[in-house]
């Protein structure tokens, strides 16, 4: 294997390097922002339409519910073209949210049409999911991809903070209906730069073969592939056992343990968002490194650790500072999932197995339904303590059977490439 080689703190290196993966990142900006932007809106209209929290909760369920589909988002995004599949992806988002805009405005949105914008955005994300992130690995290669990578994970935090938060000022400002609207430009954006992206020359996979014929293939080939595995168990477990206590217990942490109000709740998302800032860019100042799958497996623990002092904290500066510490470690977490993933596995399958990493992700809210329930009998402190040494207890696990993932640097699959693939006119 070649030697890695130092090119110092150069956080920013594919945006500089890769015209390509420049207006990829531009478009993942747009189009995450819009999807945040837009769930946040939607929440408003339909808690202001029913006043029924159980009713914004099954707007969630619905917007998220496509994320189940990943396996079959794989097959699409490894058997047609990528770009192509953004462009569709894109325009949908950008035709449901601008159509439930315009009957808002009219005074025609029922609870019903904002369900059934919710699906769309969520039928929107799910298969342009693989796709994004294989075309990552195509416009930088292998060696620049845990930088291009980190600097994705950065754009979809960041929009993840920027979006709501604009949405919340249009409401002020315009109202919801219009700030739907207003925010469809997103989308516009993102379509632009897509449209300018070249188009990629796609492996010559079995187009000719049955999706279902094409799934199945997609599963036995990533299980012959031992450190993909290990890869995808590490993040069903932190998918089923950290992240929904992020998503859903801030608010309780905040009000009945901390004692904070709302804005000691912004701290906190703030401390845990500011901290995977920092984490990601050093990751991507790290560029081609090796010890990919220790820091990987290493930092994924520490998280697990740190969730764990926090759950037994109780003393507001104490949790910021863990928070801090929580959003830094789970850097690795977030940006070698995809690079490890991508790496480990043939460029033919990159797209469903990226899938099934989606698969994984969705079981988010299924698992946050049990989590919730257990915390109402146990209490938030006591389940948050149980999801993170559990955490800690699986990463062992797969780490001991799987030794590979902690010695792996990324490395070429022996059917692999040792690259991605040109794009035409490249």
């Amino acid at each position: 294997m070649p030697e890695r080689r130092s090119r110092g703190f150069r956080p920013f290196h594919s945006l500089r390097t890769s015209p390509g993966f420049r207006l990829l990142w531009i478009s993942n900006v747009f189009f995450f922002g819009g999807l945040w932007t837009q769930t946040m809106i939607l929440g408003w209209m339909a808690f202001d339409a029913t006043g029924s929290a159980f009713l914004v909760a099954l707007l969630t369920t619905f917007r998220f519910a496509p994320l189940l589909l990943g396996p079959f988002a794989g097959v699409l995004s490894d058997r047609i073209d990528r770009r192509r599949l953004l462009i569709g992806t894109n325009s949908l988002a950008l035709l449901s949210s601008a159509s439930c805009a315009a009957l808002a405005l009219a005074g025609s949105a029922p609870y019903p049409v904002l369900l059934a914008a919710g699906l769309a955005l969520g039928l929107a994300q799910s298969p342009s999911q693989p796709a994004r992130a294989s075309l990552v690995f195509q416009l930088v290669g292998r060696e620049n991809l845990s930088n291009a990578n980190a600097l994705n994970v950065l754009a979809m935090s960041g929009s993840q903070m920027i979006g709501p938060a604009a949405g919340g000022v249009l409401i002020g400002l315009i109202g919801a209906p219009a700030a739907l609207a207003v925010s469809a430009v997103w989308y516009v954006i993102a379509l632009a730069a897509l449209w300018r992206l070249p188009a990629p020359a796609h492996a010559a996979a079995e187009h000719g073969a049955s999706a279902w014929r094409m799934l199945v293939d997609g599963f036995a080939t990533i299980g012959r592939h031992r450190i993909a595995v290990a890869v995808l168990l590490v993040t069903l477990s932190a998918n089923i056992l950290i992240w929904p206590v992020f998503q859903s217990f801030m608010p309780v942490f905040a009000e009945d343990v901390l004692r904070l109000d709302a804005a000691g709740l912004g701290a906190m998302l703030m401390c845990a968002g500011l901290g995977g800032v920092v984490g990601s860019l050093v990751i991507a100042a790290l560029g081609d490194f090796r010890g990919k799958g220790a820091l990987f497996v290493c930092g994924t623990a520490a998280w697990g650790v740190l969730w764990a002092l926090f759950a037994l904290s109780g003393e507001p500066v104490l949790s910021l500072v863990l928070l801090c510490g929580i959003g830094f470690v789970s850097a690795p977490f977030g940006v070698l999932q995809t690079t490890l993933l991508l790496m480990a596995t043939p460029a033919r399958v990159q797209g469903r197995a990226l899938g099934v990493q989606e698969l994984a992700i969705g079981m988010t809210p299924v698992a946050a339904v049990v989590l919730g329930a257990i915390a109402e009998q146990a209490g938030v402190v006591a389940t948050t303590f149980f999801c993170a040494t559990a955490l800690v207890v699986c990463i062992a696990a797969i780490a001991l059977a799987a030794p590979q993932l902690l010695a792996y640097h990324g490395d070429a699959p022996p059917d692999g490439r040792a690259s991605g693939l040109p794009l035409q006119g490249d």
